[in-house]
């Protein structure tokens, strides 16, 4: 299990799964923690996944693929797992869990791009690009890494560029002390159709990338949640990239909510765009719409200008941006008008809440 080109794995994870392989078999801890094991499931309906061998299944889109009907859970063991997965509309109520409960310990990673070209000709596109793509209802995830190593520097002559690590559309999918790593197009948060409003919540997670690399339609909640913008050798000016990029049906109420959640960087300061608004050609009447409070804005985001337009036919003024309480270098008032803000009474009405309606994922705990 070698070290992959963008410290998916430490060097301490990839000591322990060699000692973990090579030590006898009386030896070896548990793979599943305490979530049982195929000789004492969990439930008679959890599926165990171990790349050893010692689970029901070596690959995380084998389990899918058994897990007909809904409400099947999965428990993962610790591992690199190379492989594009995809949770189709008919499998609801998944759940997955990573068995240690450290999400560096279980990644599923690829390295598909929008450019990649496919084997049956054409090229993948960004929504073909993703790693794990989740179509279900009511899809859970905890202590899971999805990973899309696809990288730049590597692939000189492509234009495509998006490289996807999760595509998530269905309604209610939640995500706990997740990972999410990428570059350009990390998390698409989005839904199945332009009349589907999607519900997702994201708590405890951390998402990384330069280029929109949290973008969708989906009414997405962010708590607790960090934010790491990338630095860039292949760029020498600013900006480097943009943390968010909601493509909001016009309809729907409710956009990307992020809250209680800190930005940071490893670029230099005010190399990055907060936001710029997304309006596809699949699209063209979307009113994007993020909202941002109570949350920490590190020195890498640009607090003079900090929003900016994907379109000039689509002024990010024109959207539904604001913030409310953000601290930090990166949440400055410098001009006023570039920083709209909620007024208190507005504030009240942008909670997980309202976002969520009648799901409460935080209680279901």
């Amino acid at each position: 299990m070698p070290l992959s080109r963008r410290g998916l794995l430490t060097a301490s994870t990839a000591a322990a799964a060699l000692a973990l392989t090579s030590a006898p078999a009386h030896a070896r801890p548990r793979p599943f923690g305490r979530y049982g094991s195929p000789a004492r499931r969990l439930t008679p309906g959890t599926l165990y996944v171990d790349p050893h061998g010692r689970g029901d299944f070596a690959s995380v889109q084998a389990a899918v693929t058994a897990a007909t009907g809904g409400g099947r859970t999965l428990v993962i063991a610790p591992g690199t797992y190379r492989e594009t997965v995809a949770v189709d509309p008919g499998r609801t109520e998944m759940t997955w869990i990573g068995a240690t409960g450290d999400p560096r310990d279980v990644v599923i990673v690829h390295d598909n791009a929008a450019g990649t070209p496919k084997p049956g000709g054409g090229t993948h596109g960004t929504t073909g690009s993703a790693t794990a793509t989740v179509q279900a209802d009511g899809f859970t995830a905890r202590w899971i890494t999805f990973a899309n190593d696809w990288l730049r520097a590597d692939h000189p002559g492509t234009t495509g560029t998006q490289a996807v690590a999760l595509k998530a559309q269905g309604d209610r999918s939640a995500f706990w002390h997740c990972r999410f790593l990428g570059h350009q197009d990390t998390l698409y948060a989005d839904s199945p159709a332009l009349s589907v409003f999607a519900r997702q919540y994201y708590a405890h997670c951390y998402a990384e990338g330069d280029v929109d690399f949290v973008f969708g339609r989906a009414a997405a909640v962010f708590e607790h949640c960090r934010f790491r913008t990338l630095n860039r050798t292949d760029l020498a000016a600013a900006p480097y990239g943009f943390v968010f990029a909601p493509s909001t049906a016009a309809a729907n109420p409710h956009g990307f909510l992020v809250t209680r959640s800190r930005i940071t960087s490893e670029a230099p300061d005010a190399f990055y765009k907060l936001a710029r608004p997304w309006v596809p050609s699949s699209d063209p009447t979307a009113r994007p719409m993020l909202t941002v409070r109570d949350t920490w804005l590190g020195p890498g985001i640009d607090a003079a200008t900090p929003y900016t337009d994907m379109a000039a036919a689509h002024p990010w003024q024109e959207q539904r941006f604001a913030e409310y309480r953000t601290t930090g270098p990166g949440a400055v008032v410098t001009v006023p008008e570039n920083r709209p803000r909620l007024t208190d009474a507005q504030a009240a009405s942008a909670t997980r809440a309202a976002w969520l309606g009648d799901w409460t994922p935080w209680a279901e705990r």
